[in-house]
């Protein structure tokens, strides 16, 4: 019994290796040169840059924050995080809603008064029913920290209105802040959100990368990469997928691949399928690599809300993930850009683009110009899933069809849900829960 995984990322590995345990033949079907999808990392002239984006390693699940730790053995290291809002030229507190003093007096009133007032609305019931993301957040925050904070930092990385966003996604991504949490941050009594993250793990070498060469060392001989899947067809009971030029046979499929990679490769899709997944918004991705001269800020990573403070939504200073990143003497800085098709980011070039985050970065005083000994970039086509208002109805049309063709979908852009590392291995075990084991023809 063979079963074919499309998809070598993160959720495509994890799958291989756990079907291997439970002896199960499988081969992953990896496009790209190398796997590991938005959790590759590249390694130029002594530097180390997660190309996908910035990842840590954290979980509320025990067991798959467990299963994260084991693989990378001995290759791990622990960090506290430090991580600020930068707002109004300072470095604030995250998540904000625990920095509030930290604010000018202003707005921390604008940001308590509001707060308080939303919440006595909300036990009055007078406050209604949120229908968007952007209710939702004034809802539950105030319009305060929403106007301040929530909302633009939100609207610059989804690059969508929030009043055009669903709310499919905020329960558990989003959480609600405590009261008291609010008032103690507001006088300046020391708070702490988002716990379960307020220690992460990372690889002392390799990147991100690492995690995913560990949780496959075990079924590297079942991947193969270079194989951009053209065709997909059942055959009776058997599915035959083919590149154009070499076909592979399997008992079983399993799609951890975009959506709008895998609906081209099938026969007969249906006018209203192909216009649903049109329809299924998502953002893609520009890292940028700055290579310093010298040691850089202590922050973990910072967010940054204003447009006025250049394209990107998040810098991450890798040096403090792991020194190992970096040359001795040297540090190693990542700034992310969410961009569409069509748009400004969009039409420049790389150039372009390292040349105004170096700037911005320098006018902000994040860095010293100066002293970048090595810049360069790369771009994810698939980085994050947008939750417009008509999501959920599309989405069921595109996993209907889907499901009565019998091929499982698992993982972030496979069932197009905003998952982190950890609820994409998440996905996996519970899909194995629900998937009969499978017993190998006995001769």
């Amino acid at each position: 019994m063979k079963t074919v995984i499309l998809g070598g990322g993160l959720t495509g590995v994890t799958l291989a290796r756990l079907l291997n345990e439970r002896q199960e033949d499988t081969l992953v079907l990896e496009a790209q040169p190398h796997i590991g999808g938005l959790c590759r990392s590249v390694n130029i002239e002594g530097f180390t840059f997660d190309s996908g984006g910035s990842h840590i390693i954290f979980s509320r699940d025990k067991e798959v924050l467990g299963f994260m730790h084991s693989v990378l053995s001995d290759n791990i290291g622990f960090r506290n995080r430090d991580t600020k809002v930068f707002y109004k030229s300072k470095f604030v507190k995250y998540p904000f809603e625990n920095g509030l003093s930290m604010l000018p007096k202003e707005d921390t009133f604008y940001c308590l008064n509001e707060f308080i007032r939303t919440l006595i609305e909300n036990e009055k019931g007078e406050g209604n029913k949120p229908e968007t993301f952007k209710d939702w957040i004034i809802s539950n925050f105030g319009k305060g920290i929403g106007e301040l904070y929530l909302i633009p930092y939100n609207e610059k990385i989804w690059k969508c209105k929030t009043e055009d966003m669903s709310l499919h996604w905020v329960e558990g991504r989003v959480p609600s802040p405590p009261v008291e949490d609010i008032i103690r941050s507001a006088v300046g009594i020391e708070t702490e959100g988002y716990t379960h993250q307020s220690v992460f793990a990372y690889p002392v070498n390799g990147g991100i990368e690492a995690l995913i060469h560990a949780i496959a060392e075990p079924v590297k001989d079942s991947i193969q990469t270079e194989y951009i899947v053209k065709s997909i067809r059942k055959d009776g009971k058997n599915w035959i997928i083919s590149d154009g030029e070499k076909t592979v046979y399997a008992d079983s499929i399993i799609s951890t691949i975009p959506l709008q990679s895998l609906i081209p490769c099938l026969e007969d899709v249906p006018l209203e399928v192909k216009d649903a997944l049109a329809n299924l918004r998502y953002n893609s991705l520009v890292s940028v690599f700055i290579g310093l001269k010298g040691e850089t800020s202590p922050y973990s990573w910072v967010y940054i809300p204003g447009k006025e403070d250049g394209m990107m939504h998040r810098v991450a200073y890798l040096s403090n993930y792991s020194t190992n990143v970096a040359p001795p003497g040297y540090s190693a800085i990542l700034a992310e850009i969410t961009f569409n098709e069509g748009d400004e980011v969009s039409s420049m070039n790389d150039t372009e683009i390292i040349a105004n985050v170096i700037e911005s970065m320098d006018k902000l005083n994040f860095i010293n110009k100066e002293n970048v000994v090595f810049s360069g970039s790369a771009r994810e086509p698939y980085a994050y899933v947008v939750y417009n208002l008509q999501y959920e109805e599309n989405l069921k049309v595109v996993k209907k069809f889907l499901k009565l063709l019998g091929i499982p979908l698992v993982g972030r852009f496979s069932q197009f849900e905003y998952l982190n590392m950890d609820a994409c291995i998440r996905s996996v075990m519970d899909y194995l829960k629900e998937r009969p084991v499978k017993v190998a023809d006995q001769e």
